[in-house]
């Protein structure tokens, strides 16, 4: 790795696949287990926790260590040990015999940090044993010429607090969006479209407003189909538009108050779009009644979970968008939504919300 890399890991910070430490081997072995599980990653020793270069002394033990660790792991993982600028640069390649343990426990990445899952979660969580998720695959439509456009790089590059002088092409690498061969993955192709439909004929969002409470009669409907960030905004809009709003006079000011509370929608809308399966040929669909709005999100509870464990832990279906979602500030708590949605409708005074798995 060279300086310039190190700079560009540096400044982007922690993430789905960068983590810092800032001295020694300590949880060293569940970080490479959990990148291990996931797509890879970088370790930076000698690096705090803010992006400040503390370095690091006795590079050749470190290195030893860092390698019998690597080694201990069931089965053994392949890591890369380096010295650059006085930081030990341990990548982490993508592995090919998942799922790894380190210690007899299994850890998989999880946004910015790395969490333990017992060895069926794990068997459950991936496809099947040695493929990676869908959203991490490389998408065979988007091409690099044609639908990397200045306007389409600006808005994502803002959105995801990259620098302004960082290349396009390393700042996606870095984020694991754009692979080594130059193709980008599935999670970069919905983050970046400008009709998510060209990659995914079913990716899209379909709303309706019903007269009363039932599906008889469309007052309204539309259709959402931009980038996944972009749909989650336009689809609240959305619903906020066509449910009620109660005024509120205080003082000389008017308070508005929609009859759901905002963040609530929200979230159910981002757990519909980061959650779904996108290799399901349906696509999300809200339904808006007088009494109720319904958010439908096709393909069940990802692997490893059952309908007692939404609000209690959290297994991404499309691990990779959901952490670059994190990074754009899209998803507020990592493992909390359905938690979050509970306590807003109650602190809102409204129905605790329905949540049916099928």
């Amino acid at each position: 790795m060279k300086l310039k890399e190190l700079n560009n890991l540096l400044v982007l910070d922690e993430g789905f696949a960068t983590e810092f430490k800032r001295s020694g081997t300590s949880n060293l072995g569940r970080e490479i287990c959990a990148f291990a599980n996931a797509t890879g990653g970088v370790i930076l020793i000698g690096v705090t926790d803010a992006g400040e270069v503390k370095g690091v002394v006795d590079h050749n033990r470190l290195k030893s260590e860092v390698q019998a660790i690597a080694r201990s792991a069931e089965p053994p993982i392949g890591v890369e040990v380096e010295s650059v600028r006085g930081v030990l640069v341990v990548t982490v390649p993508a592995q090919h015999s998942k799922p790894y343990s380190f210690g007899g426990k299994f850890f998989i990445r999880e946004g910015a940090s790395s969490q333990q899952m017992s060895r069926e979660e794990i068997r459950e969580f991936f496809y099947k044993e040695g493929l990676i998720h869908f959203d991490e695959t490389p998408c065979e439509k988007f091409s690099l010429a044609d639908d990397l456009t200045d306007d389409v790089w600006t808005l994502f590059r803002r959105r995801a607090k990259i620098p302004a002088e960082m290349e396009p092409v390393t700042a996606l690498t870095n984020l694991h969006l754009l692979g080594a061969d130059g193709r980008m993955s599935h999670a970069g192709a919905w983050l970046l479209a400008r009709d998510i439909r060209k990659f995914n004929i079913s990716a899209d969002v379909a709303c309706a407003l019903f007269l009363g409470t039932d599906k008889v009669r469309i007052l309204d409907r539309r259709g959402f189909h931009g980038d996944v960030y972009s749909m989650i905004d336009e689809v609240v809009a959305y619903i906020l538009s066509k449910i009620n709003v109660e005024y509120i006079i205080k003082h000389v000011k008017r308070e508005e108050r929609a009859e759901l509370p905002e963040e609530a929608l929200r979230e159910a809308v981002v757990n519909a779009l980061a959650h779904r399966d996108y290799r399901s040929t349906a696509n999300v669909q809200v339904y808006i009644f007088k009494d109720r709005v319904e958010i439908v999100s096709p393909g069940g509870l990802p692997a490893g979970m059952t309908e007692a464990d939404l609000g209690v832990k959290s297994i991404p279906r499309n691990p990779l968008l959901f952490a670059i979602l994190h990074r754009m500030d899209a998803v507020e708590h990592i493992g909390s939504g359905i938690k979050r949605i509970r306590n807003l409708c109650k602190e809102y005074e409204v129905a605790e919300p329905k949540i049916e798995v099928s």
